[in-house]
Protein backbone atom coordinates (compact mmCIF):
# COMPACT_ATOMS: atom_id res chain seq x y z
CA UNK A 1 0.00 0.00 0.00
CA UNK A 2 1.56 3.79 -0.57
CA UNK A 3 1.61 6.22 1.92
CA UNK A 4 -1.09 8.88 2.41
CA UNK A 5 -0.51 12.45 1.62
CA UNK A 6 -2.52 15.37 1.82
CA UNK A 7 -4.11 17.15 -1.74
CA UNK A 8 -3.73 20.38 -2.31
CA UNK A 9 -7.32 21.07 -1.12
CA UNK A 10 -6.68 19.37 1.88
CA UNK A 11 -7.79 15.73 1.61
CA UNK A 12 -6.02 13.28 2.49
CA UNK A 13 -4.43 11.29 -0.20
CA UNK A 14 -6.08 7.79 -0.74
CA UNK A 15 -2.95 4.71 0.35
CA UNK A 16 -4.89 2.02 -1.08
CA UNK A 17 -6.37 -0.99 0.90
CA UNK A 18 -5.19 -4.60 0.71
CA UNK A 19 -7.22 -6.68 -1.76
CA UNK A 20 -10.56 -7.35 -0.72
CA UNK A 21 -12.56 -9.24 -3.12
CA UNK A 22 -15.69 -9.31 -0.37
CA UNK A 23 -16.26 -5.52 -0.87
CA UNK A 24 -17.44 -6.51 -4.39
CA UNK A 25 -18.08 -10.07 -5.22
CA UNK A 26 -21.26 -10.36 -4.40
CA UNK A 27 -22.14 -6.86 -5.46
CA UNK A 28 -25.48 -6.53 -7.92
CA UNK A 29 -26.03 -4.08 -10.23
CA UNK A 30 -29.96 -3.53 -11.88
CA UNK A 31 -29.36 -2.21 -15.62
CA UNK A 32 -32.22 -1.18 -16.22
CA UNK A 33 -32.34 0.51 -13.55
CA UNK A 34 -29.31 2.22 -13.89
CA UNK A 35 -30.14 2.89 -17.43
CA UNK A 36 -33.66 4.80 -16.03
CA UNK A 37 -31.83 6.95 -13.76
CA UNK A 38 -29.14 8.23 -16.46
CA UNK A 39 -32.70 8.73 -18.81
CA UNK A 40 -34.43 11.32 -16.06
CA UNK A 41 -31.15 12.70 -14.63
CA UNK A 42 -31.49 16.06 -16.35
CA UNK A 43 -35.19 15.65 -17.19
CA UNK A 44 -35.93 15.59 -13.34
CA UNK A 45 -33.89 19.30 -12.69
CA UNK A 46 -32.79 22.04 -14.75
CA UNK A 47 -30.85 24.82 -14.13
CA UNK A 48 -31.40 28.22 -16.13
CA UNK A 49 -29.94 31.88 -16.93
CA UNK A 50 -27.33 32.99 -13.75
CA UNK A 51 -27.29 29.23 -12.65
CA UNK A 52 -26.91 27.81 -15.60
CA UNK A 53 -23.79 30.16 -16.46
CA UNK A 54 -23.03 29.22 -12.65
CA UNK A 55 -22.60 25.47 -13.55
CA UNK A 56 -20.82 26.09 -17.04
CA UNK A 57 -18.04 28.07 -15.17
CA UNK A 58 -17.59 25.40 -12.69
CA UNK A 59 -16.96 23.35 -15.92
CA UNK A 60 -14.16 24.87 -17.11
CA UNK A 61 -12.80 24.77 -13.61
CA UNK A 62 -13.23 20.76 -13.87
CA UNK A 63 -12.00 20.44 -17.54
CA UNK A 64 -8.85 18.26 -18.64
CA UNK A 65 -7.97 20.51 -21.55
CA UNK A 66 -6.54 17.62 -23.91
CA UNK A 67 -4.77 16.92 -26.79
CA UNK A 68 -3.60 12.96 -27.92
CA UNK A 69 -3.57 13.43 -31.77
CA UNK A 70 -0.71 11.58 -33.38
CA UNK A 71 0.09 14.70 -34.89
CA UNK A 72 0.91 16.44 -31.84
CA UNK A 73 3.59 18.99 -32.02
CA UNK A 74 5.05 21.45 -29.14
CA UNK A 75 3.30 24.45 -30.80
CA UNK A 76 -0.28 22.70 -30.74
CA UNK A 77 0.41 22.11 -26.87
CA UNK A 78 1.72 25.58 -26.17
CA UNK A 79 -1.63 26.80 -28.08
CA UNK A 80 -4.13 24.52 -25.73
CA UNK A 81 -2.09 25.53 -22.85
CA UNK A 82 -2.82 29.22 -23.58
CA UNK A 83 -6.51 28.48 -23.46
CA UNK A 84 -6.12 26.67 -20.31
CA UNK A 85 -4.86 29.65 -18.84
CA UNK A 86 -7.28 31.64 -20.41
CA UNK A 87 -10.30 29.41 -21.63
CA UNK A 88 -12.99 32.12 -22.11
CA UNK A 89 -13.23 35.91 -23.78
CA UNK A 90 -11.71 38.64 -21.95
CA UNK A 91 -15.16 40.23 -22.44
CA UNK A 92 -17.07 37.21 -21.00
CA UNK A 93 -14.85 36.44 -18.38
CA UNK A 94 -15.48 40.80 -17.76
CA UNK A 95 -19.34 39.96 -18.36
CA UNK A 96 -18.95 37.08 -15.50
CA UNK A 97 -17.64 39.24 -12.87
CA UNK A 98 -14.36 37.27 -12.83
CA UNK A 99 -11.27 38.09 -12.81
CA UNK A 100 -9.38 35.11 -13.82
CA UNK A 101 -10.70 31.78 -14.55
CA UNK A 102 -8.36 28.44 -15.51
CA UNK A 103 -9.14 24.37 -16.81
CA UNK A 104 -8.47 22.21 -13.99
CA UNK A 105 -5.05 20.32 -16.05
CA UNK A 106 -3.75 20.02 -19.47
CA UNK A 107 -3.43 16.31 -20.78
CA UNK A 108 -0.78 15.54 -23.00
CA UNK A 109 1.26 12.30 -24.15
CA UNK A 110 4.73 11.72 -22.52
CA UNK A 111 6.92 13.34 -24.82
CA UNK A 112 4.59 16.59 -25.33
CA UNK A 113 4.80 16.91 -21.10
CA UNK A 114 7.79 19.43 -21.16
CA UNK A 115 5.99 21.80 -23.74
CA UNK A 116 2.97 21.55 -21.41
CA UNK A 117 5.11 22.30 -18.45
CA UNK A 118 7.10 25.35 -20.08
CA UNK A 119 3.63 26.83 -21.21
CA UNK A 120 2.07 26.44 -17.86
CA UNK A 121 4.89 27.95 -15.85
CA UNK A 122 3.92 30.48 -13.27
CA UNK A 123 0.24 29.09 -13.31
CA UNK A 124 -1.23 25.99 -10.77
CA UNK A 125 -2.76 24.15 -13.89
CA UNK A 126 -1.29 20.48 -13.42
CA UNK A 127 -0.13 18.95 -16.45
CA UNK A 128 -1.28 15.41 -16.73
CA UNK A 129 0.17 13.19 -19.12
CA UNK A 130 -1.37 9.59 -20.57
CA UNK A 131 0.91 6.74 -19.95
CA UNK A 132 1.16 2.51 -19.80
CA UNK A 133 0.58 2.33 -23.09
CA UNK A 134 -2.15 4.35 -23.75
CA UNK A 135 -4.92 3.62 -25.11
CA UNK A 136 -4.85 -0.11 -25.25
CA UNK A 137 -2.38 -0.95 -22.74
CA UNK A 138 -1.15 -3.86 -24.69
CA UNK A 139 2.44 -3.62 -23.26
CA UNK A 140 4.42 -5.30 -20.80
CA UNK A 141 4.20 -4.52 -17.50
CA UNK A 142 7.89 -3.23 -16.41
CA UNK A 143 7.50 -1.01 -20.27
CA UNK A 144 4.33 0.34 -18.89
CA UNK A 145 6.10 1.55 -15.84
CA UNK A 146 9.15 2.51 -16.96
CA UNK A 147 6.84 5.34 -19.14
CA UNK A 148 4.73 6.40 -16.07
CA UNK A 149 8.88 6.86 -14.50
CA UNK A 150 9.58 9.34 -17.95
CA UNK A 151 6.47 11.36 -17.72
CA UNK A 152 6.71 11.84 -13.88
CA UNK A 153 10.74 13.08 -14.34
CA UNK A 154 9.84 14.97 -17.11
CA UNK A 155 7.37 17.30 -14.86
CA UNK A 156 3.70 15.35 -15.06
CA UNK A 157 1.87 15.66 -12.17
CA UNK A 158 -0.98 13.63 -12.94
CA UNK A 159 -0.65 10.15 -14.35
CA UNK A 160 -3.61 8.64 -16.61
CA UNK A 161 -3.00 5.29 -16.66
CA UNK A 162 -5.12 2.41 -18.78
CA UNK A 163 -5.74 -1.12 -16.92
CA UNK A 164 -5.34 -4.32 -18.59
CA UNK A 165 -9.13 -5.05 -19.02
CA UNK A 166 -8.72 -8.98 -20.16
CA UNK A 167 -7.54 -9.23 -15.97
CA UNK A 168 -11.47 -7.65 -15.53
CA UNK A 169 -13.12 -9.85 -18.45
CA UNK A 170 -11.00 -13.00 -17.02
CA UNK A 171 -12.11 -12.11 -12.79
CA UNK A 172 -8.15 -12.05 -12.37
CA UNK A 173 -8.87 -9.32 -9.77
CA UNK A 174 -5.38 -10.27 -7.95
CA UNK A 175 -3.56 -9.04 -11.21
CA UNK A 176 -5.80 -6.29 -11.79
CA UNK A 177 -4.89 -4.94 -7.85
CA UNK A 178 -0.89 -5.65 -8.48
CA UNK A 179 -1.01 -3.93 -11.69
CA UNK A 180 -2.33 -1.07 -10.26
CA UNK A 181 -0.68 -1.14 -7.12
CA UNK A 182 2.83 -1.15 -9.02
CA UNK A 183 1.48 1.67 -10.88
CA UNK A 184 0.76 3.72 -8.08
CA UNK A 185 4.14 3.18 -6.73
CA UNK A 186 5.53 4.41 -10.20
CA UNK A 187 3.65 7.56 -9.68
CA UNK A 188 5.46 8.55 -6.28
CA UNK A 189 3.65 11.84 -5.38
CA UNK A 190 1.83 12.45 -9.28
CA UNK A 191 -2.10 11.03 -8.74
CA UNK A 192 -2.88 8.54 -10.23
CA UNK A 193 -5.84 8.65 -12.86
CA UNK A 194 -7.18 5.02 -13.15
CA UNK A 195 -9.06 4.28 -16.92
CA UNK A 196 -10.80 1.70 -16.75
CA UNK A 197 -12.17 1.87 -20.87
CA UNK A 198 -15.64 1.02 -19.17
CA UNK A 199 -16.77 0.20 -23.30
CA UNK A 200 -14.73 -2.92 -23.30
CA UNK A 201 -15.63 -4.16 -19.89
CA UNK A 202 -19.12 -5.46 -21.07
CA UNK A 203 -21.41 -5.27 -17.92
CA UNK A 204 -21.98 -3.12 -15.54
CA UNK A 205 -20.95 -5.17 -12.41
CA UNK A 206 -17.13 -5.31 -14.46
CA UNK A 207 -17.52 -1.58 -14.27
CA UNK A 208 -18.45 -1.55 -10.60
CA UNK A 209 -15.66 -4.29 -9.59
CA UNK A 210 -12.82 -2.72 -11.66
CA UNK A 211 -13.83 0.79 -10.00
CA UNK A 212 -13.69 -0.99 -6.37
CA UNK A 213 -10.39 -3.05 -7.31
CA UNK A 214 -8.65 0.01 -8.27
CA UNK A 215 -9.54 2.17 -5.66
CA UNK A 216 -8.29 -0.53 -3.28
CA UNK A 217 -5.22 -0.67 -5.09
CA UNK A 218 -4.62 3.41 -4.22
CA UNK A 219 -5.74 5.21 -7.66
CA UNK A 220 -6.42 8.81 -6.82
CA UNK A 221 -9.30 9.14 -9.51
CA UNK A 222 -11.15 6.53 -11.56
CA UNK A 223 -11.68 7.56 -15.15
CA UNK A 224 -14.76 5.80 -17.41
CA UNK A 225 -12.55 5.71 -20.69
CA UNK A 226 -9.43 6.73 -23.27
CA UNK A 227 -12.33 8.18 -25.50
CA UNK A 228 -10.97 5.92 -28.08
CA UNK A 229 -13.40 3.30 -27.20
CA UNK A 230 -16.60 2.62 -29.58
CA UNK A 231 -18.35 3.66 -26.36
CA UNK A 232 -17.17 6.11 -23.88
CA UNK A 233 -18.32 7.93 -21.19
CA UNK A 234 -22.44 7.01 -20.11
CA UNK A 235 -24.47 8.40 -17.46
CA UNK A 236 -25.30 4.56 -16.48
CA UNK A 237 -21.49 3.39 -16.43
CA UNK A 238 -20.73 7.29 -14.42
CA UNK A 239 -23.80 6.48 -11.99
CA UNK A 240 -22.11 2.75 -11.01
CA UNK A 241 -18.65 4.41 -11.02
CA UNK A 242 -19.69 6.93 -8.32
CA UNK A 243 -21.92 4.74 -6.53
CA UNK A 244 -18.48 2.44 -5.94
CA UNK A 245 -16.67 5.96 -4.90
CA UNK A 246 -19.31 6.14 -2.15
CA UNK A 247 -19.06 2.66 -1.06
CA UNK A 248 -15.36 2.94 -0.60
CA UNK A 249 -15.58 6.38 1.27
CA UNK A 250 -18.34 4.55 3.61
CA UNK A 251 -15.53 1.59 4.65
CA UNK A 252 -12.50 3.37 4.37
CA UNK A 253 -13.17 7.73 4.88
CA UNK A 254 -11.09 8.24 1.68
CA UNK A 255 -12.51 10.33 -1.31
CA UNK A 256 -11.26 9.20 -4.84
CA UNK A 257 -12.05 11.78 -7.77
CA UNK A 258 -14.28 10.77 -10.54
CA UNK A 259 -13.02 11.81 -14.59
CA UNK A 260 -15.88 10.81 -17.13
CA UNK A 261 -14.27 10.97 -20.91
CA UNK A 262 -15.09 10.89 -24.13
CA UNK A 263 -18.38 11.39 -26.39
CA UNK A 264 -19.08 15.06 -24.41
CA UNK A 265 -19.19 17.41 -26.43
CA UNK A 266 -21.92 19.49 -25.14
CA UNK A 267 -22.55 22.53 -22.52
CA UNK A 268 -25.97 20.39 -21.94
CA UNK A 269 -23.23 17.42 -21.00
CA UNK A 270 -21.19 19.19 -18.46
CA UNK A 271 -24.57 20.45 -16.69
CA UNK A 272 -25.77 16.16 -16.63
CA UNK A 273 -22.47 14.69 -15.62
CA UNK A 274 -22.29 17.75 -12.92
CA UNK A 275 -26.42 17.11 -11.17
CA UNK A 276 -24.78 13.81 -11.04
CA UNK A 277 -22.17 14.22 -8.95
CA UNK A 278 -24.48 16.25 -6.86
CA UNK A 279 -26.75 14.32 -6.68
CA UNK A 280 -24.81 10.83 -5.56
CA UNK A 281 -21.92 13.02 -3.75
CA UNK A 282 -22.66 16.54 -2.85
CA UNK A 283 -21.08 19.50 -3.74
CA UNK A 284 -17.68 18.30 -1.97
CA UNK A 285 -17.13 16.39 -5.49
CA UNK A 286 -17.79 19.76 -7.67
CA UNK A 287 -14.20 20.52 -7.37
CA UNK A 288 -11.50 19.94 -9.79
CA UNK A 289 -9.59 17.88 -6.80
CA UNK A 290 -12.53 15.27 -6.89
CA UNK A 291 -13.92 15.72 -10.56
CA UNK A 292 -12.45 16.58 -13.84
CA UNK A 293 -14.04 16.20 -17.39
CA UNK A 294 -12.26 14.49 -20.07
CA UNK A 295 -13.32 16.79 -22.99
CA UNK A 296 -12.13 19.50 -24.66
CA UNK A 297 -13.99 20.06 -27.20
CA UNK A 298 -16.57 20.70 -24.89
CA UNK A 299 -15.16 24.13 -23.95
CA UNK A 300 -15.98 25.89 -27.10
CA UNK A 301 -20.15 24.70 -26.93
CA UNK A 302 -19.13 26.21 -22.82
CA UNK A 303 -17.99 29.37 -24.34
CA UNK A 304 -20.91 30.11 -26.50
CA UNK A 305 -23.65 29.37 -24.15
CA UNK A 306 -22.40 31.66 -21.88
CA UNK A 307 -21.86 34.71 -24.56
CA UNK A 308 -25.30 33.87 -25.03
CA UNK A 309 -26.17 34.14 -21.44
CA UNK A 310 -24.28 37.47 -21.33
CA UNK A 311 -25.86 39.07 -24.98
CA UNK A 312 -28.70 36.95 -25.67
CA UNK A 313 -26.88 36.05 -29.18
CA UNK A 314 -25.77 32.53 -30.32
CA UNK A 315 -22.00 33.65 -31.77
CA UNK A 316 -20.82 31.23 -34.90
CA UNK A 317 -18.94 28.46 -33.39
CA UNK A 318 -15.67 29.35 -35.26
CA UNK A 319 -15.31 32.70 -32.34
CA UNK A 320 -14.70 29.79 -29.94
CA UNK A 321 -12.09 27.68 -31.15
CA UNK A 322 -10.47 25.68 -29.01
CA UNK A 323 -6.57 26.92 -29.41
Amino acid sequence: MATSTATPHGNERNPGVALRTDWFEQAAVNTQAAERRGATLTTRRTVKKEWQAAWLVNAIRCIDLTTLAGDDTPHRVERLCAKARQPLAPHILEGLGLDSLQTGAVCVYPTMVPAAVAALKGTSIPVASVATGFPTGLMPLPLRLAEIRYAVDEGAQEIDIVITRAHVLNGDWQALYDEVAQMRQACGAAHLKAILATGDLKTLRNVYKASMVAMQAGADFIKTSTGKEGVNATLPVSLVMVRALRDYRDRTGFRIGFKPAGGMKSAKDAIAWQILMKEELGNDWLRPDLFRLGASSMLGDIERQLEHHLTGRYAASSRHALA
